[in-house]
């Protein structure tokens, strides 16, 4: 190849290279109008959410401390044991449930038994007491299905000993005596009754007999010796009717027969005199009512007792034990046996007053256990202040809500002892499910009436006005009034501005401003 030759190759691939680095060159320079277009956010586009098919429901959540309510410390009453109150058996295991009618405890070889009743045990009562304590006994036994006499009487009778005693028999122990020395003066005073009566039967009859007066037959012996007196002086009258002086001293003895068996046998026909058998009858009459009245004293004495040493009154039962005290062989010396509660365990925690309004009693809960096992409750009690000192504008502005558990198991009664839970309690919720869409899908119409933007198959939306019901969780129960509505239709909530607010910042505008505050609303 020539020199001249090369040359023009040189030049031809010279002008190639200088071609292509132009054609590259004008691909990165970019005019302003270009770069004006470039740098424009993109248009905002609708954001939008599918209509649901759902259950709605509004819930009052709160948290409460686990515990047995009413604790109370047991102490019993030792003074008429007559000896030292050493605790010889039935002693109840912590978390045993003691039941009214049931023992508590064994001291001294008997039973203490609880029963129902505000008052404590004060005074042992026995044949005679009267006072409410009496009332307590037998609303207490009434309500084990024990009689013990009139409940409206106070005083302690024959039948509530009776009821005393079928109590003792309920719980296996003997009931209590009155003692050996009342049980001898008992024996003492029948003994006298018997004696007073046989007294009273001798002085009746005494009076029985004087009232009959002369018996026929000693009357008619009577008679005949009258009789034979008259006759003798007859015939002595007429033996010496010619010398009546020689027989003076005869006929002076045979008047003297007949006046005497005349008065002998007036005697017997007079009426009988009786008074001396009678005031004998008297007094034997008065030493048995005296007798009686001793032997029903010694009866009453002797009529089952109540010890105080051997019951205990509660205000409410069943009772849980929470601590035992006391062992078998130690002694009692007038301090706590053990500290039991009710053996209901309840959640307490507080609500504002707003939420109070929307709860009821035995609404259901739902009980979040410190394990995350849910129980199922329901709340038994609603506005009772908060207690522990809470001042009086805590108390007006939050109310007391008591939840009892339903059946737990022993486990899951261990973990929720004491422990701070977590309850939720629905207090609104639709019948099933409903359509629902996102609160923010909702806006106001001319009228103030609700509406939701559907979106179409393009970029067309249509309003559809709605009727609202439940809102809860974000979502708010929707009824189409005018337009179609169903599952799955997608709605409009909102614009993405991100793009252009990352681009240039730039604010909304008044009237995106407007619809945002609408959606809110």
């Amino acid at each position: 190849m020539t020199g001249s030759t090369r040359t023009i190759w040189i030049m031809a691939l010279t002008a190639v290279i200088s071609l292509g680095a132009g054609i590259g060159l004008s691909k990165l320079i970019i005019s302003p109008a270009d770069a004006a277009a470039q740098a424009a956010p993109p248009e905002a586009g609708a954001i939008t959410v599918p209509v649901e098919q759902r259950a709605l429901a509004n819930d009052v959540v709160l948290r409460g401390d686990a515990i047995y309510e009413d604790p109370a410390s047991v102490t019993l009453e030792t003074g008429d044991i007559g000896g030292p109150a050493v605790v010889t058996g039935q002693v109840p295991e912590v978390g045993a449930t003691l039941d009214a009618g049931g023992v508590m405890l064994e001291v001294a070889g008997r039973p203490v038994i609880l029963l129902s009743g505000e008052l404590p045990v004060y005074r042992t009562m026995r044949a005679g007491v009267t006072g409410p304590d009496v009332l307590q006994l037998k609303a207490a036994l009434g309500a084990l299905g024990i009689g013990s006499g009139d409940p409206a009487s106070p005083a302690y009778d024959a039948a509530t000993a009776a009821g005393v005693r079928e109590l003792y028999a309920k719980v296996g122990y003997p009931a209590p005596s009155a003692g050996e020395e009342a049980d001898m003066t008992l024996e003492s005073a029948k003994d006298a009754v018997t004696a007073a009566e046989q007294g009273v039967t001798t002085a009746q009859n005494a009076v029985n007999t004087a009232a009959t007066g002369t018996p026929q037959a000693e009357r008619v012996a009577l008679q005949a010796a009258v009789n034979t007196a008259q006759v003798r002086l007859d015939v002595l009258r007429t033996q010496c009717a010619a010398d009546l002086g020689a027989c003076a001293v005869e006929i002076t003895e045979a008047e003297g027969e007949l006046n005497g068996a005349i008065a002998a046998r007036d005697a017997a026909d007079a009426a009988p005199d009786t008074t001396e058998a009678r005031a004998t009858l008297a007094a034997a009459q008065r030493t048995l009512t005296d007798a009686r009245a001793d032997l029903t004293k010694a009866q009453a004495d002797t009529i089952t007792p109540l010890p105080a040493s051997e019951v205990v009154f509660l205000s409410s039962t069943p009772r849980r034990v929470d601590t035992v005290d006391v062992r078998r062989g130690s002694t009692v010396s007038g301090t706590a046996v053990m500290k039991v509660s009710g053996a209901a365990l309840q959640i307490a925690g507080t609500v504002p007053a707003a939420d109070a309004e929307l709860i009821s009693v035995g609404a259901v809960v739902t009980i979040t256990l410190p394990d995350d096992q849910e129980v199922p409750g329901k709340v038994q009690s609603i506005g009772a202040p908060p207690a522990d000192g809470a001042t009086n504008e805590e108390s007006s502005t939050r109310k007391r809500v008591v939840v009892v558990p339903d059946a737990l198991t022993e486990e899951q009664r261990a973990v929720l002892q004491g422990a701070n839970v977590r309850m939720r309690i629905p207090v609104s919720s639709t019948e099933g499910e409903v359509l629902a869409v996102p609160t923010a899908a909702l806006t106001a119409g001319p009228g103030g009436e609700a509406r939701v933007e559907v979106m179409g198959d393009g970029e067309d939306t249509t309003l559809v006005t709605v009727e609202t019901g439940l809102a809860a969780g974000g979502f708010v129960e929707v009824t189409p009034v005018d337009g179609t509505l169903k599952v799955g239709d997608r709605v409009v909530v909102g614009q993405d501005t991100s793009a252009a607010d990352k681009e240039g910042g730039d604010e909304p505008t008044d009237e995106e401003s407007s619809d945002e505050e609408s959606t809110e609303g």
